[in-house]
């Protein structure tokens, strides 16, 4: 890099979208487009994911976080982490290699890292920027709302980020879409992501690009706090989980208790069931067995902390099978020598019927709060990683008939808003 690229780019904010299941950095300076920062190698989009290794006391992250795990290195792997902001227990202390850490420290260290990457690529470390934020953190509750952002806030200042602002993740899409329109438009964003699904109706055009203040322009916002990973969470309990007990009725007719089930197929759970408390506990339901094999299988997934290596299979099954239109096996060794369960297209569109139609309904609330009829729009522009998930396409089609939907950049259109945005504060 010459020393007048770092010069160029030293007082510019950077774009951050820290996601759910992955992140993405941008930088745009002067009058260009806005540029996605390699992260691991040439890919712009990382796992929000971190690996506490406990044999060699490292701290690793993204692919390699993933890995590591998935290679049986003992040691400690989290995800959705941004599931958590919020709720209680982002305070709370948990243990990893070197000690005891908070889930805010936690993001702070990821966040500190996605710092460390964009300096490599920039020339120097970045101290301003805009991060995304969903529509909701917390459904329907704006005092945890807020206490979400605060706490994203405080974990972001914590990595080094002198200046800190947000603006909300499908506005930045829209500010991204905007770059290639030729004529001013009405545009539904649907950003749907790891934890959550964002509507904005949005008036973009290139006349409208250099204005000061866009709030005018942002019709309406909509959002449900529902995403990949509840789809991953579905599809787990229901192709997964039964063969561990999940809905096996016992001696007394009465079903296995379920939590054990849900908090093993959450992301962000699966570590408590794991630990030796929840074990011994999970232990004693096997008296709740009619079919002792499937308790057998449960506790050998718990013993050999194998939680997070079948929610990645169900994940990568789910992506094959939207990808593939066909379907896809799931193998379960570390259930039982042998045991496999399937996925098809057939099963994603039953079983995430119910969630795809509050998803949907969430979009045609933000219509109906713009004051509009589906038919007004010109275009639905999609972004976000879960809005290539065919039965997802499907029931947005569906609900809009007649209106394009666009696919566009799904892991880095917000990023790339956010640089636009965080341009447009210097």
């Amino acid at each position: 890099m010459t020393r007048a690229k770092a010069a160029g780019t030293a007082a510019a904010a950077i774009g951050i979208d820290f996601g759910t299941s992955n992140s993405a950095i941008a930088s745009a300076v002067a009058e260009g487009p806005a540029r996605l920062l390699p992260l691991e190698g040439s890919a712009t989009a990382m796992p929000t994911a971190l690996f506490f290794n406990a044999e060699d006391r490292s701290t690793h992250f993204g692919r390699e976080a993933v890995a590591l795990y998935l290679a049986g290195t003992e040691g400690r792997l989290m995800r959705s982490l941004k599931s958590l902001l919020g709720s209680a227990l982002m305070q709370e202390q948990t243990a990893v290699y070197d000690g005891m850490l908070s889930f805010e420290d936690i993001i702070a260290r990821y966040l500190q890292e996605l710092a460390t990457r964009a300096e490599r690529e920039l020339g120097h470390r970045p101290e301003r920027a805009v991060i995304g934020r969903p529509v909701h953190f917390v459904d329907d509750d704006t005092k945890r709302d807020q206490r979400a952002e605060d706490s994203l806030r405080h974990a972001a200042r914590v990595a080094g980020f002198r200046e800190v602002s947000f603006q909300l993740e499908p506005i930045a899409a829209a500010f991204d879409y905007e770059q290639r329109v030729t004529r001013e438009s009405l545009i539904l964003i649907a950003d749907i992501g790891g934890g959550t699904s964002d509507f904005t109706i949005v008036r973009v055009g290139p006349d409208r690009i250099a204005r000061n203040d866009r709030s005018d322009d942002v019709l309406a916002t909509s959002g449900v706090h529902i995403g990949g990973t509840d789809f991953d969470q579905r599809l787990n309990l229901e192709r997964v989980m039964p063969l561990l007990g999940f809905r096996h009725l016992g001696p007394q007719g009465r079903e296995v208790p379920s939590t054990v089930f849900f908090e093993l197929s959450t992301w962000h759970l699966i570590h408590w069931q794991q630990t030796p408390k929840a074990i011994r506990q999970t232990q004693l339901l096997r008296s709740n067995y009619s079919d002792t094999r499937l308790h057998d299988r449960l506790m050998r997934v718990l013993k050999q902390a194998d939680g997070h290596r079948i929610a990645n299979a169900v994940e990568q099954a789910k992506i094959e099978a939207s990808v593939s239109d066909a379907e896809v096996l799931i193998e379960l060794d570390s259930a039982e020598p042998g045991l496999t369960t399937t996925l098809t297209p057939l099963d994603m569109a039953l079983q995430l019927a119910a969630q795809l139609e509050s998803v949907v309904a969430c979009a045609h609330a933000c219509v109906h709060r713009a004051g509009l009829r589906s038919g007004d729009l010109d275009a639905i522009y999609l972004t976000g990683g879960s809005s290539a998930l065919r039965p997802f396409q499907q029931a947005l089609r569906h609900g809009f008939v007649g209106v394009p939907v666009v696919e566009g950049d799904l892991f880095g259109g917000v990023a790339a808003g956010l640089a636009y945005a965080a341009r447009g504060k210097a």
